[in-house]
């Protein structure tokens, strides 16, 4: 790929990353105390959308809602943890209580009845 291609390239995948997730530290104690809900809603919906059905546009951002894939806990952490496709990874960013709360949250809303619950020292052990 050219350079100024590859350049061009680049800045469009930072383009499709909401700017709280391409620079943010989110394991302040403030943030930290506010549980999956605020999480969800101050990093995740930016893409996955407030009623987490996705979008596409400049991207593709898959449905969380009524998402079967969902049912593998350790799955979702890793993909919160690693990040995939054009997701960013959030390993840096979040504690392991704060990816367990984001995780536990999308598994138990929008349609999701998923029951056993994610906990920090799972996300620990998947680290």
């Amino acid at each position: 790929m050219m350079p100024v291609l590859r350049a061009a390239f680049l800045l469009a995948l930072l383009a499709a990353v909401p700017a709280a997730a391409q620079n943010a530290d989110f394991r302040g104690d403030t943030f930290a105390m506010q549980g999956g809900e605020a999480i969800y809603k101050g990093v995740c919906q930016g893409c996955h959308m407030a009623d987490a059905k996705g979008a596409s546009g400049a991207g593709a951002y898959p449905a969380l809602a009524n998402n079967p894939r969902l049912a593998g806990a350790g799955y979702v952490v890793a993909i919160v943890m690693n990040g995939h496709k054009g997701m960013p990874p959030f390993r840096g960013h979040f504690t392991d209580q704060q990816i367990a709360d984001v995780v536990n949250y999308v598994r138990s809303h929008f349609g999701n009845r998923f029951k056993n619950e994610v906990k920090a020292a799972d996300v620990q052990a998947l680290r």
